[in-house]
């Protein structure tokens, strides 16, 4: 007989073939489906196994051959998320597995993910489809089977974890796509298993550090077992009691069995039904038994479905908007404004909030939360704050992210000017090359052959170094409503990041450190170091312009004719740098008259010079016309990077404030130092 149930979207892994890339048409082949047999395992109830059948009239092409999307990680919520699509008409079954083309997009920020492609680091796709009839049988001794001969595949995946072909793999249940569809289970000549003919099942998450895949599924009820069942649960045999000489290794051995089952349970549960972290982490804490967590995380997905309006195709919050992100926006605006009003102007959705102390703002994000705070102390509030499902740890992560952020924007990086910012993949160390003069030009005679020529090279390595430090936001701010805490101290540590960056640069000028040819970075031999100490002066600027120009290729032939864009000084030297390259400044004794070749020179004052000397200065060429100094950022963490998570070495938040930075001269050719009077 058939059966209807309502059914989400589905996800299952799949492959695909770097070799198949072409580089050109920007177009990769994927094997979406084997078809292969996937476990499934419900919320109330046994497990099952589910196969997908792969004969040409149970598959449904149509979305796929449309050009459905390829996005990344099953993300739909943004339409960022599509690189690509599939190429129109290419989805077809062949020798019984689902194959496709991918054709990527050409934005810049889906080339990395392009390249990772090309290069093999990303293998996996997985796909999200819809089935609309299966049918049901169970083998002897074995479970049951559900053979899905009516499905649609409607887009394709890139993910991070391999493809595995013994294990489903799916992905979180993105609240933004279509709940449920209707879907026919059929079975023949048996009754329905459950009571209501509506069953809900969720897709499966990836479950953290655990190589084994698991697929989860939600069933709405408990399903009453039928005769044949009763039947076959009275004809198994009874466990046996544990002797009373058991090994007490052993009961220990289960105990921690059970608790880790309970823990990984009520995680996997909270994220797969999109709960806050913290509700698990509360109910965990709490020793909440499985039975008893269930009931807890169904109460509150029914309350979450309350606040939202479900429509055919897409889930919208009642009133547009999240309420509780506007609401958490608005909190994090008033705190910000009181900190500093200039840098950070008062929404008009915070005015209700900006008399509020950070007491009276918990207290609030915890009724917000639905936690009756009547009679709570101050260290109640304070500690249920930090450590609840409330708003407020993200409150205050979001305050101290962005007044470090602003001081790290704030504080002057004086090296930017005159050096080369690039982007580091990784920590190992990274080779770059300083290139010569490209050979000259030879005359070619009538029939002759073009002679061949080759580039000089020179080698220089440094590799990026991670700097940190954690700051720790405690119960004690909140109940001292000591606002500094969370914004002049990130402020201040915003502000050391950037002055680590200038010491790293500056280090390399002042250190005068050696470079591949074991000189040092200003030496006579590079010809870039003057050999009698001169004060700041036309005269000595001049001798120092020409001395760059005159540098020649690493065949000491080939003049390079470099020109300096910057006047490097120490603090002491700054007004007299500034008076020289004045643009208004005609002296009426045309032996004085400053050169228009000086005054195009741009100044740059850096205090940490004069530790070293007061009198020493610099000139610098444009990092375009020439290698100088280059620094490094690891790729996608551009800059000071914060981390939050509630402290457990603290009874708080910590804050982990984070640099990968490295910095190294490459080319000495560019640079030149006069020591000074």
């Amino acid at each position: 007989m058939d059966t209807t149930i309502e059914l989400p979207a589905l996800r299952r892994a799949a492959e695909l073939a770097p070799n198949s890339a072409d580089a050109e048409a920007r177009t990769i082949d994927v094997v979406w489906s084997t078809g292969a047999r996937v476990r499934r395992v419900p919320f109330f109830g046994e497990p099952y196994d589910e196969d997908l059948s792969l004969e040409a009239d149970h598959v449904r092409l149509d979305r796929l051959n449309a050009g459905a999307p390829f996005l990344k990680v099953h993300e739909t919520g943004e339409l960022s998320a599509v690189i690509g699509s599939v190429v129109p008409g290419s989805a077809r079954i062949e020798q019984g597995r689902g194959v496709a083309t991918i054709r990527f997009s050409d934005r810049d920020d889906v080339e990395p993910i392009w390249r990772d492609i090309q290069a093999g680091h990303i293998r996996a796709v997985s796909i999200g489809y819809q089935v609309h009839r299966y049918e049901v049988n169970k083998p002897e001794g074995a479970r049951e089977v559900w053979r899905a001969v009516d499905w649609t595949p409607f887009e394709i995946s890139a993910v991070p974890v391999g493809a595995d072909a013994d294990a489903g793999f799916r992905a979180i249940h993105d609240p933004h796509a279509p709940r449920t569809h209707e879907c026919v289970v059929h079975r023949d000549g048996a009754e329905p298993p459950y009571s209501k003919r509506t069953q809900t099942m969720h897709d499966e998450d990836n479950r953290e550090n655990d190589a084994a895949e698991v697929t989860e599924a939600t069933i709405s009820e408990e399903a009453p077992k039928t005769p044949d069942d009763a039947a076959e649960t009275q004809a198994q045999p009874q466990a046996v009691p544990q002797s009373r000489t058991a090994d007490a290794e052993a009961l220990v051995s289960r105990a921690r069995e059970a608790e880790r089952e309970r823990v990984s349970t009520i995680y996997d549960l909270a994220s797969k039904l999109d709960l806050e972290r913290g509700f698990a982490d509360d109910l965990v804490k709490r020793g909440t038994s499985l039975d008893e967590a269930r009931t807890v995380i169904l109460d509150q997905v029914a309350s979450k479905s309350e606040e939202t309006r479900t429509f055919s195709q897409v889930s919208v919050p009642l009133g547009g908007r999240d309420e509780r992100v506007t609401r958490r926006d608005a909190v994090t605006s008033a705190l910000l404004h009181r900190y500093s009003p200039t840098l950070f102007p008062l929404e008009d959705a915070a005015r209700q909030y900006r008399g509020m102390t950070l007491m009276e703002l918990a207290r609030e994000s915890l009724s917000d939360a639905g936690v009756n705070t009547r009679g709570l102390s101050r260290d109640e509030v304070a500690t249920r704050a930090l450590h609840s499902t409330s708003d407020f740890p993200e409150i205050l992560a979001a305050v101290t992210n962005k007044t470090l952020r602003q001081a790290y924007d704030a504080y002057p990086r004086t090296f930017t000017l005159f050096c080369r910012q690039v982007l580091a993949t990784d920590f190992k160390a990274m080779h770059r090359v300083q290139l010569g003069e490209a050979p000259q030009l030879l005359k070619v005679d009538e029939s002759g052959e073009f002679k061949r020529g080759t580039l000089g090279e020179s080698k220089e390595s440094y590799r990026i170094e991670t700097y940190g430090r954690v700051v720790a936001i405690t119960r004690q701010v909140l109940i001292n409503d000591d606002l500094d805490a969370f914004t002049r101290i990130p402020a201040m540590y915003g502000n050391a990041i950037a002055q680590l960056e200038s010491d790293v640069v500056w280090d390399i000028i002042t250190a005068n450190p050696a470079m591949a040819d074991n000189k040092n970075l200003f030496h006579a031999d590079h010809k870039n170091l003057a050999g009698t100490g001169k004060a700041l002066g036309v005269d000595a600027v001049g001798a120092a312009r020409a001395a760059m120009a005159k540098q020649t290729g690493l065949d000491k032939k080939t003049v390079l004719n470099i020109r300096p864009s910057f006047l490097i000084v120490p603090a002491s030297l700054e007004l007299k740098a500034e008076q020289m390259v004045a643009q208004n400044l005609v002296p009426a004794d045309t032996a004085k008259v400053v050169p228009q070749s000086i005054r195009t020179l741009s100044p740059i004052s850096e205090p940490r010079l004069d530790a070293v000397s007061e009198t020493a200065w610099y000139l610098a060429a444009s990092p375009n016309q020439i290698d100088t100094i280059e620094y490094a950022y690891l790729e996608g963490q551009q800059g000071a990077y914060i981390e939050t998570r509630n402290g457990f070495d603290v009874d708080g938040v910590e804050i982990k404030c984070r640099l990968d930075f490295g910095a190294k001269a490459i080319d000495w050719r560019g640079l030149y130092k006069n020591p000074g009077a």
